[in-house]
């Protein structure tokens, strides 16, 4: 039976239409905010998934350039692969959602959202956010929501909800926050330099906002909500713990994970494994989640030394940093390179310049948004962590981390007019045991600085982690978390910024929710370790950015003409500007305001055609001195060649100062010659002379 559910949310009807369509889904929900449309679906298996110790959720966000009234290009006429913004929008719908599945479900969970109408006002992933909690609300898939989430933004200090398109373009923020009843369960931010308590008031002023999202869905769940289903769990049997606990005991299993070495902790649980192993090998039914068993055994061990002991596997106190190291120009030849250490996490980044021209295009359902000039990368190949693995392109984790240190480095970028550069920084993993993303972010800005990129701050990240007990005010927050405390926490906090304030958050919690306790101290330990990052490591590395490119690096000079000149410097069929290409081996890129940027590595070359073009923007006035080539010759007189497609006409007479019957008795084809320019004669033609030119 459908039904319609409406509210109104930052002044726009967010409108929830229940058992419309796709009434085969355990639960759908079609999604109407504004004119944007979204249909949201949830649908589970009937049986658990056999062999897997992890919950199996897929979340897809799927966008169809029909929304937007575009048909896709390229020979397929259909959409590929999912975009860049489609697998970040995936991944935020995911965080939040992912905790609230009970911890031992194992039945196949599909999110989908599919894209179908895109208001530029009423954001789409925000539509999608919402329609996935509620999709599943109604469902009869086991899950704690509902969640909700809402979308901050900052002009002139004042907060702005779900801003619009006009709003999006000018905010200093751009925050989403993911609520349940009572908690924050997700954080994900862009910031200009936002101040910490800034941004804890924007938090939970979205969290506010958020519990009204709450008690309208709670509406919807009490009119067409299911029943939630019996599944099969698949816990541990606590006899297994107990029989472990016998053969392995706390202690022998604490003295196995303490230590700072990744290597040494693996080979201790290896050893214990065989151990179990053989202890259990006539129970084909415990070796079979023996794995998942030590994994929890593991965990309960780990989370018991540093909340009730407040020891860490390595030894650090809570608050502490691992070992940091930094340098720079490691990569001969490349535009700039640095690398960041921290533990057993290192990472170098390899920044390249280039011109405007080659940044890159986007063709997505964002039309205010069609390039970017900077873009991060990152890549994290198998043996960062010792194994083997074939590489297959970056999966959605390295996208998600590449697109968080670009987000933290965006703000501190000089403007186009200040560098007219494309920019591109790639952050290899050299090795990693936790917190790779915010190791990148410190890599990228020393390599930015280091390329002579005139960043207006270095940019230092840093992650937070947590341990709970059993009540809220039972916790422990950990700074500089490493793999095995990010494995069995409860919290990924991860802050970027500047001395000014915060750049990118991105928060991943596996709990229930955290409370404004937890989150302002996870704030404040992070603005602590990342001045000390920036002080006392980065800065003695490279203190400020380097005063030009290096050698290697195309050097960029720009001209400003008058843009009813630009036909005449591109010439029919960029004939002209190809020209000018082919002699001095540049790149010319062009504005529409007839803005020119004369990119090269020979500054003579580029001076040649900054001249050329100079010669073909400006009209010939008497008394102008050129320089030309001869590139025809007649019996009147001979043709000289100023600049791509800008000629003129020296005559016999005005030749030499000696009369002369034959043109070439003085010039020949190729000649490079000076004239002046007379003005025009009797009949409008520009007149050219050799021998009025005046001797230096």
């Amino acid at each position: 039976m459908f039904k319609k559910f409406e509210m109104e949310l930052a002044g726009r009807t967010l409108r929830v239409d229940v058992g419309r369509v796709a009434a085969q889904a355990n639960g759908a929900a079609l999604m109407h905010y504004g004119e944007t449309v979204v249909l949201s679906t949830a649908t589970a298996s009937e049986k658990p998934r056999e062999g897997i110790d992890f919950f199996p959720l897929s979340v897809e966000y799927e966008e169809k350039l029909y929304a937007v009234g575009k048909i896709p290009g390229g020979f397929n006429k259909r959409e590929g692969k999912a975009s860049e913004n489609a697998i970040l929008t995936s991944r935020v719908i995911d965080r939040p959602m992912r905790p609230l599945f009970p911890k031992d479900y194992r039945n196949d969970v599909t999110l989908n959202n599919l894209v179908m109408s895109v208001d530029p006002d009423c954001s789409p992933e925000l539509t999608a956010m919402l329609g996935s909690a509620i999709a599943t609300a109604i469902s009869d898939i086991p899950f704690d929501g509902p969640t909700s989430t809402t979308q901050v933004g900052m002009i002139d200090g004042e907060f702005v909800f779900n801003p619009n398109a006009a709003q999006r373009a000018i905010s200093d923020l751009q925050l989403t926050v993911a609520s349940t009843r009572d908690k924050v369960i997700m954080i994900e931010a862009g910031a200009n330099e936002v101040p910490e308590d800034k941004m804890i008031e924007a938090i939970f002023a979205a969290h506010e906002v958020n519990q009204q999202i709450i008690q309208f869905i709670d509406t919807i769940v009490a009119e067409c909500g299911k029943p939630k289903h019996e599944y099969t769990s698949c816990a541990v049997p606590e006899e297994l713990f107990v029989a472990m606990k016998e053969i392995v005991t706390p202690e022998e299993m604490e003295v196995a994970v303490f230590t700072d070495e990744k290597q040494v902790r693996e080979e201790n649980l290896r050893v214990i494994r065989e151990k179990l192993e053989e202890a259990f090998a006539d129970n084909e039914e415990w070796l079979e989640i023996l794995g998942e068993a030590l994994y929890q055994y593991q965990k309960k061990t780990v989370r018991k030394m540093i909340l009730k002991d407040h020891k860490r596997p390595d030894g650090r106190a809570i608050d502490q940093i691992r070992p940091l190291a930094a340098e720079i120009d490691l990569i001969p030849r490349v535009h700039g390179s640095a690398m960041f250490t921290r533990g057993q996490t290192q990472i170098c980044t390899v920044t390249t310049l280039a011109p405007l021209s080659e940044a890159q295009r986007i063709d997505g359902l964002d039309e205010s948004e069609t390039s970017k000039r900077y873009m991060h990368h990152y890549n994290f190949p198998s043996y960062s962590v010792g194994e083997t693995k074939p590489s297959r392109g970056p999966g959605r984790r390295e996208i998600g981390h590449g697109a968080l240190a670009e987000r933290a480095l965006v703000p501190v970028l000089p403007t186009e007019e200040e560098f007219p550069y494309a920019i591109r920084t790639v952050s290899e993993t050299f090795e990693s045991n936790g917190s790779t993303s915010q190791a990148s972010i410190c890599a990228s800005s020393m390599s930015l600085m280091a390329a002579g990129v005139p960043i207006k701050s270095a940019v230092a990240g840093i992650s937070a982690g947590l341990v709970t007990g059993d009540t809220d005010d039972d916790y422990l927050v950990l700074t500089d978390i490493q793999g095995l405390e990010d494995f069995f926490g409860d919290m990924d906090f991860k802050v970027a910024g500047t001395h000014k304030g915060i750049t990118a958050i991105q928060m991943d919690i596996k709990i229930h929710g955290l409370t404004r306790n937890i989150i302002e101290e996870a704030i404040a330990r992070t603005k602590q370790a990342r001045t000390y990052i920036l002080d006392e490591v980065m800065h003695n590395a490279i203190a400020e950015p380097r005063a030009e490119v290096g050698p290697y690096a195309p050097k960029i000079r720009q001209m400003q003409i008058d843009p009813a000149k630009i036909g005449d410097v591109v010439g029919q069929r960029g004939k002209t500007i190809n020209a000018i290409i082919e002699q001095t081996g540049v790149k010319i890129d062009i504005t529409d305001e007839g803005s020119v940027s004369v990119c090269g590595v020979d500054a003579k070359a580029m001076e040649e055609a900054m001249k050329m073009i100079a010669i073909i923007v400006t009209d010939f006035e008497a008394g102008q001195v050129l320089e030309g080539k001869v590139i025809s010759i007649k019996e009147f007189g001979a043709f000289l060649e100023f600049a791509p497609g800008k000629e003129g006409m020296v005559h016999i007479s005005k030749i030499s100062k000696e009369r002369i019957n034959h043109v070439e008795d003085v010039l020949t084809l190729g000649d490079k010659v000076k004239v002046v320019c007379l003005g025009k004669d009797k009949m409008g033609r520009i007149s050219f002379s050799m021998k009025d030119v005046a001797e230096e």
